[in-house]
């Protein structure tokens, strides 16, 4: 698995990979419908990392292109980073694919970035998402309620959830030990061996 930093040449992949509607069920913005809609939607993603808002990223696995991701909430002065905004195509579910990608993301926000704390959160009602968040380790901190409105204007409650950097190597092991276990197998990731906008599994 190779996550990158998303530029022009994935629109097509991601494309073709966010035609399922199910992707996009609990994403907080309707599925882009048309090329149109979804050129809109990457030059969206585009604008928020050239103002260094957040780091998008494009999750590929033999450099086909199966969903994206996201650094979100950079504060560095705090030693703080959120991951989210995470879609796989549906078949990618189940394969391993979303934990490697996980380890990547967190090995690099405690390894590379030295973050104290990293934040996730998904819709309270979103439970194969918030059963993922538990099985890599993450501790619910509550709901937000009437936390965002999304998708036309519905309300989302929001479940929260966290690692900070003492639990990390306990969250590492468990995330590996899954990996080893998935139909996609993986070997132990190096630490901090990579660069920042770059992040590799061999």
């Amino acid at each position: 698995m190779r996550l990158e930093p998303l530029a022009p040449e994935h629109e097509d992949g991601l494309w073709l990979a966010s035609r399922d509607p199910e992707t996009w069920r609990w994403l907080s913005v309707v599925q882009p419908g048309t090329r149109e809609e979804w050129h809109a939607w990457m030059e969206q993603a585009l604008e928020a990392a050239r103002a260094g808002a957040e780091l998008p990223l494009a999750t590929l696995v033999d450099g086909a292109a199966i969903g994206s991701t996201r650094f979100l909430a950079l504060r560095p002065e705090h030693g703080s980073v959120e991951i989210g905004w995470t879609w796989l195509h549906p078949s990618a579910w189940g394969t391993g694919a979303n934990v490697e990608a996980k380890l990547l993301q967190l090995a690099h926000a405690f390894e590379a970035w030295r973050c104290r704390r990293v934040e996730l959160k998904t819709d309270a009602r979103n439970k194969r998402s918030r059963a993922a968040l538990e099985a890599l380790g993450a501790t619910f901190e509550g709901v937000h309620r009437k936390h965002m409105l999304v998708r036309g204007r519905q309300n989302r409650d929001s479940a929260w959830y966290s690692v900070v950097d003492d639990e990390w190597p306990a969250v590492r092991a468990r995330l590996e030990e899954r990996l080893a276990a998935s139909p996609t197998g993986g070997a132990t990731l190096p630490a901090a061996r990579y660069p920042a906008t770059e992040l590799e599994r061999e």
